[in-house]
């Protein structure tokens, strides 16, 4: 059966609840959706380790800096994002230190703010913001919703997932076009459009050494 608009938004806010968790100072970016690991474009196992990065990031950034700061961690394909606010270069420098030597990190993209925390009212907007970017990517007929991870901090979109350079564009273009969006930031990993048939039918190798964005793009 076909869900409405409003529908779709509504997953898609409870998606985000996830992502952004307003209500707690330090939060884990990309907790799973049960029956999406069947759709997901990173193998099974891989998707279990983005799970334990995020958890044992977040468990140490908290044991070691508690609610001083505001940190999202998410990680996918084994990338981690680190996202949110930090008192000083030097903690911006050490969260990413600590995050390198969490098991099975392969890259960080740190874009950690120097600046005081945000308050509840910009964190509530950031979730709604990310619901209305997975429901844009719902009605997308042209895009498959599941193959990226939406991320919302401070107005600004990060998008992440295993996509072809036309996938990219699409969903940065989507992006741009929400109300509220300051920027967006990509933080893809590419496959060519021939990889990504052979994905959709099932007949793939896993994806662990895909070409990442060289550097955040605007």
């Amino acid at each position: 059966m076909k869900l409405t608009l409003s529908c779709r938004l509504l997953a898609s806010l409870l998606l985000a609840a996830n992502l952004a968790g307003c209500a707690a100072p330090l939060v884990i970016g990309g907790a799973a959706v049960g029956g999406m690991m069947a759709v997901d474009r990173r193998t099974t196992g891989t998707q279990v380790e983005d799970e334990g990065i995020e958890l044992r990031a977040t468990n140490r950034i908290f044991g070691d800096h508690g609610d001083k700061v505001h940190i999202n961690v998410t990680s996918y394909n084994r990338q981690v994002l680190l996202t949110g606010e930090v008192p000083n270069e030097q903690v911006r420098d050490a969260v990413q230190k600590t995050v390198s030597q969490v098991a099975n990190v392969r890259s960080i993209v740190n874009e950690l703010a120097v600046m005081p925390n945000t308050p509840i009212t910009q964190r509530s907007n950031d979730t709604f913001i990310t619901g209305k970017m997975r429901a844009s990517l719902l009605d997308a007929k042209d895009l498959t919703a599941t193959a990226f991870k939406v991320v919302t901090e401070r107005g600004v979109i990060y998008l992440m997932g295993i996509v072809s350079q036309r996938e990219a564009a699409r969903a940065t273009s989507i992006a741009r076009g929400v109300t509220g969006v300051r920027k967006v930031v990509r933080v893809f990993e590419y496959v060519s459009e021939d990889d990504l048939a052979r994905m959709n039918t099932g007949s793939r190798a896993p994806v662990t050494d895909t070409n990442p964005d060289s550097a955040p793009a605007k």
